[in-house]
């Protein structure tokens, strides 16, 4: 069969593609490759499971505009496939005085992103929301919420087949050959043949992208691992809902936090650690050629060699339970060690350009028969079909 067009990755934005493609155009043959048994086994199936409010991201900014549209999208999707969610708000909280300046920008974006409701509040009204978090600032925000992004993504999955879609599964692609004005994908499975390419591969998107394009991406994507603690049962109650720290404007990571999850219990994390795997969701994974392909890469040597105090410090929060529960003390004192066990972890592609930036915000990159989504990290889940939106119309231009 040759396809219209096929999606490489059955993660939360590869689904929503399918999904939006097939609304759109139900008369298209349109084909999901996942090289695993199932959907959002990697970075959707591991991540904490916020509905992202927009408070972050640069007005204007494509993850600003994808986050707003895409939080309704999602919570309207939601309603209508009686799935799960609960908004909970969260507080974003200064621990030293150096931090109300960047809290007080914060709460700028928030507004110019037309988030309703975003406020300072006292030390007080902190008290009433999380009684045993401490700061000296504080910001409430009330559109967060929690959901579990695996349920969500089966239910694009199933929306996307009830319309006819295919997902094929443990098809990990091996080369892409353009013959004839048609494009085969080769997979450890079958032979796909097909007019356009959807590059939605996540951790894999530049290599991907590396076998069908002459030209190679400008960037290279790089693993940082994730490592999250759970909080015991018995000391849930000192986290209510969501309490975030004020992030380092230097990084697009958002510091070690406190989640109540949709599907029960309290996480506490995640830190930032180079993988040294692309799917390496432990310490001892290890990968010598995709390990050396990152390290090697002139962008990450330079993000290295500027930042790698804060490196250390990730680092030694990930061997270290103490120093991990020193960070998560700034925002609750009464956390001690013996309250945390140990959690899971997920790893984040990051796109790193060759000038030593860590790609801020979402980038999408087309050519001529193929569209590649080369960096959708957080707030992605929550954005997914807004960017589904995107990508669809680009790809729908090619058919």
């Amino acid at each position: 069969m040759l396809y219209d067009i096929t999606i490489i990755g059955g993660g939360i934005v590869g689904l929503a593609t399918g999904l939006k493609i097939k609304e759109q155009r139900p008369e298209l043959k349109v084909a999901i490759l996942e090289k695993e048994p199932e959907v959002a086994s990697h970075q959707t199936g591991n991540n904490s499971g916020v509905i992202h409010s927009g408070l972050y991201y640069a007005p204007g900014s494509l993850k600003a505009k994808n986050c707003i549209d895409g939080y309704h999208q999602l919570i309207r999707f939601c309603e209508e496939n009686d799935l799960p969610f609960e908004i909970t708000g969260k507080v974003v909280v200064a621990t030293k005085e150096e931090q109300l300046p960047q809290l007080n920008r914060l709460l700028e974006r928030g507004l110019q992103n037309g988030l309703e409701g975003v406020r300072s509040i006292s030390m007080e009204e902190l008290k009433e929301l999380e009684p045993h978090c401490h700061g000296v600032g504080a910001l409430h925000v009330p559109q967060t919420g929690i959901v579990d992004y695996k349920k969500v993504a089966l239910a694009y999955e199933k929306n996307f087949v009830a319309l006819g879609g295919v997902v094929l599964f443990n098809h990990k692609v091996l080369d892409i050959k353009e013959i004839n004005n048609t494009i085969t994908i080769i997979t450890s499975s079958s032979e796909i043949s097909t007019k356009v390419v959807i590059n939605c591969a996540g951790l894999y998107v530049d290599k991907v992208a590396g076998m069908l394009e002459k030209d190679p991406l400008p960037i290279r994507i790089i693993p940082f691992r994730g490592e999250y603690f759970k909080i015991k049962k018995d000391r849930e109650y000192l986290v209510k809902n969501l309490i975030y720290p004020v992030p380092d404007p230097n990084f697009p990571f958002l510091g070690v936090h406190f989640t109540r999850m949709q599907k029960g219990g309290v996480e506490a994390g995640p830190n930032a650690v180079l993988a040294f795997k692309k799917e390496g969701y432990k310490k001892t994974d290890f990968d010598l050629r995709e390990f050396l392909d990152a390290v090697t890469w002139p962008g990450l040597q330079k993000v290295a060699g500027k930042y790698w105090k804060t490196g250390l410090g990730e680092y030694k929060r990930s061997f270290s339970k103490a120093a991990f529960t020193k960070a998560l003390q700034e925002l609750i004192p009464e956390i001690v060690p013996s309250d945390l066990v140990s959690g899971g972890a997920g790893v984040r592609a990051q796109a790193c350009d060759r000038e030593g930036g860590l790609l801020d915000d979402f980038a999408i990159q087309e050519t001529a028969k193929a569209v590649h989504v080369i960096n959708a990290p957080s707030p992605a889940a929550t954005s997914a079909l807004s960017i589904a939106d995107k990508i669809s119309e680009l790809a729908l231009q090619k058919v």
